[in-house]
């Protein structure tokens, strides 16, 4: 295969990737990793380090609309990305260590854990019955529009969003991918945000997390700028279309043949794994 219809199976194949990870929510990387490794098979740290750069990308286009919106809440994420990116850094460094098989089986347990997240019953409403005192003192309770009109609503669990959000942290230094699934899971679940607010906060907080994880990938060489290039080009413009898409679709129609097709990818890539293909 010449270099040239490599680039652009990559592009096509990334802007798949992107579209997709738009329209669930979970990031192009989830998509991404598993077409690099099983179907071009690349090294699945070069495989990472190319998701990784495009997660950046992504991330930066999207969370300045959703915070010109003022979906976001930009103190929420600050505050976490601490912990993100203490947990990214350690993740990273584990990824240099950690056989490359081991690698593959842990992506296809966050992938299954993902899909499974992604049908789960969403806390579409803040809470405004919380009174807690980290919360005020921090100033983490605010408000977001809805139709026009501002919700407010209250942050609860702060201590325990906080440690999930590490363990989100070492999970994407580790696999590469934004680790959606559990900040979500995080601010929805423990901190009772409300769903829009969480996943707009979490997008404006993947690509700091990507970028401390890519430093220790580029010192160690698993950045290959002829993957990374094509990669981040075609999960922009996927990103992009798929963020046009969504209003016309069933999401939850979509999210189910997607979790169909993450379920099929995760368990090649455990067996893959097990069985040291990868």
């Amino acid at each position: 295969m010449s270099i040239l219809v490599f680039t652009l199976i990559l592009l096509v194949g990334a802007f798949t990737a992107g579209m997709l990870g738009s329209l669930t929510g979970l990031g192009g990387g989830v998509v991404l990793i598993p077409l690099l490794t099983l179907v071009f098979h690349v090294d699945i740290r070069y495989a990472v380090g190319a998701s990784l750069v495009a997660s950046i990308a992504n991330s930066s286009g999207a969370a300045a609309a959703y915070i010109k919106e003022g979906i976001t809440n930009v103190r929420i994420g600050m505050f976490l990305e601490i912990a993100t990116t203490t947990g990214a850094i350690i993740g990273a460094v584990l990824a240099v260590y950690t056989p490359t098989h081991l690698v593959a089986i842990l992506f296809g347990f966050v992938l299954l854990f993902s899909a499974a997240m992604t049908l789960r019953k969403k806390n579409e409403h803040g809470d405004n019955e919380s009174n807690s005192k980290l919360a005020r003192i921090m100033r983490l309770n605010n408000s977001y529009p809805v139709n026009g009109v501002e919700v407010p609503y209250k942050v609860r669990g702060v201590a325990g969003g906080y440690a999930l959000m590490t363990v989100a942290g070492v999970v994407s230094g580790l696999l590469g991918i934004g680790s959606g699934a559990l900040k979500v899971l995080a601010m929805d679940g423990v901190m009772r945000i409300p769903f829009k607010v969480s996943t707009t906060t979490s997008n404006f907080m993947i690509g700091v997390t990507a970028a401390a994880s890519a430093v220790i990938y580029l010192q160690r060489g698993y950045i290959d700028p002829g993957i990374a290039l094509p990669v981040v080009l075609g999960v922009l413009a996927g990103a992009f279309g798929g963020s046009r898409l969504l209003m016309k679709m069933n999401t939850r129609k979509l999210r189910l043949l997607f979790c169909v097709v993450i379920s099929a990818l995760a368990l090649e890539m455990i067996y893959n794994g097990f069985t040291g293909k990868l």
